[in-house]
Parts: structure tokens; C-alpha cells; sequence
């Protein structure tokens, strides 16, 4: 009998604690987020949904914005490192004419005609007669004609026209379509830079009467090349830095080549 009514008070007291655990599981299922909360929450998402997307868009902008600027300064770039490349390998060619040698070099302010090697990717690889000058039309356009140096390519021949020696004047204008290619790469008119601002050649050395070198506005019919020269060469849109070029120098001029 004792051990019953032991028995009976331990059920008694577990039936007795079972409410209060349902009573607790009940209050802990029913707590959640509150209508405030889920507003809260919500509005916090769309925010930061918000800062990402104007993040990927100013991005996208700054990228693009690059890529303008870019193609904007390829062109210049690219004119300015072919020009530099081909000043330092600039060579004193001779070339007679009347039974007179004449140095192939001579520029003024916006015209440039010197001797210097081009690859094959050309054409014929060798030693070139290279004119920079400036085309007016409705854009101000940088071209650069070449003629190989070769007497029957200085002659002209199948559409090529005759090399006549820079002098500031007439010949000085380019005598042959954009983008031509004749014999072979001999001869050809490229464009080097469009819509061109402003183009000033300076030069510096010792010229005829002279006996300290000195900056001067052309180098025209002169016995030597210049010791350096000066370039301030602008597009419409964008300023570059002056280029200074050294030239090299050699004891006597090449060839004596006859035309």
C-alpha cells in the first residue's frame, strides 16, 4: 500500500507539469516578427538592393568612360611613337640631282621630309623617304607619304609620282590618294592622325652661317641634319606634351644616290 501512494504522487506530480511545458512550447510557437518589423526589413532589402545596383551602374560608366578616353588617345599615342621611333633612326641620305648631291632632309613648321628604315610589314623593307605634312580639307589631317629609296621609284613610274626634294613650296603637297599602296609597299600615303589641332616642328643645330647651334622655325637646304628636333603636335580634344627627339649623327652622309 505505501509503495502505491508513491507511486500514484510521481504521476500525480508529472501530470502536474505538464501543462505549464505546453503553456511555454505555445508562447515560444506564437513570437515572431511583427508587421513593423517585416516593414523594417523589407524597406533595409530594397535599400541595399538600391546601393548595389547604382554601384554596377556607376561601374558600367566609369568603364565606358575609360574605354572613351582610350580610343580618344590611341590615335595621338600611336602617331607620337612612330614619329619618335622613326626621328632616331633618322639617316643622312644624299641624293643627286643636276649633278649636284643634295641631303634628303627638310622641314619647316608643319612639313618634315627625312631618310629612315621601315620594317617589311610596309612592303619592302630598306630605307624610306618619309614626308609628314599637313592636309586641309574639313578635317586638318597629319599624312605621311613614303617612296622607297630606289632611283626608278624617286623617278616614278606606274602611278608613282616623282620624289621632288622638300623646299617649303609646291612640292611639298602630297601628290597621291589616302591609303595607296604602289609596287609593292615602294611607295604609299598613309594617315596618321586625324582632325589635327596644331602641328609646330622646331629644329636645333648649326646651320648655314651659324657657328653655335640654335633652335630654328625650318631646316631648308642645309649640308647637315640637325642636332634635335622639337615637336608640338595637339587634336582638337586633347593636349600632348612637346616631343623632343634627338637625332642621330654620323660623320658623312649616306649613299650619293642619283635620281
Amino acid at each position: 500500500m505505501r509503495t502505491r501512494l508513491i507511486k500514484v504522487t510521481l504521476f500525480s506530480s508529472t501530470l502536474g507539469h505538464r501543462p505549464s511545458g505546453r503553456r511555454s512550447r505555445l508562447r515560444v510557437l506564437s513570437s515572431g516578427f511583427t508587421l513593423v518589423e517585416l516593414i523594417i526589413a523589407l524597406a533595409l532589402i530594397g535599400l541595399i538592393t538600391l546601393l548595389l545596383f547604382s554601384g554596377l551602374r556607376l561601374g558600367t560608366r566609369a568603364w565606358e568612360g575609360v574605354e572613351v578616353i582610350a580610343e580618344r588617345t590611341a590615335e595621338p599615342r600611336i602617331a607620337h611613337n612612330f614619329l619618335a621611333r622613326a626621328l632616331m633612326q633618322a639617316r643622312p641620305a644624299q641624293v643627286t640631282l643636276d649633278a649636284e648631291p643634295v641631303l634628303v632632309f627638310g622641314g619647316d613648321a608643319e612639313n618634315l621630309e627625312f631618310v629612315a628604315p621601315l620594317s617589311e610589314h610596309v612592303g619592302t623593307p630598306g630605307l624610306y623617304i618619309l614626308r609628314l605634312s599637313l592636309e586641309q580639307g574639313k578635317k586638318t589631317q597629319l599624312v605621311l607619304t613614303r617612296w622607297l629609296l630606289h632611283p626608278d621609284v624617286l623617278k616614278g613610274f606606274g602611278g608613282i609620282p616623282e620624289w621632288e626634294p622638300f623646299d617649303g613650296g609646291v612640292s611639298s603637297t602630297r601628290k597621291a590618294p589616302l591609303d595607296e599602296d604602289l609596287a609593292a609597299g615602294a611607295f604609299g600615303s598613309s594617315l596618321l592622325l586625324d582632325d589635327v589641332g596644331e602641328l609646330q616642328i622646331s629644329y636645333f643645330g648649326i646651320a648655314k652661317g651659324q657657328r653655335e647651334p640654335d633652335w630654328s622655325a625650318d631646316w631648308l637646304e642645309q649640308d647637315r641634319m640637325p642636332l634635335a628636333i622639337r615637336m608640338h603636335l595637339t587634336t582638337k580634344e586633347q593636349t600632348w606634351p612637346d616631343m623632343l627627339v634627338r637625332l642621330p649623327q654620323f660623320d658623312q652622309p649616306e649613299g650619293g644616290l642619283r635620281r
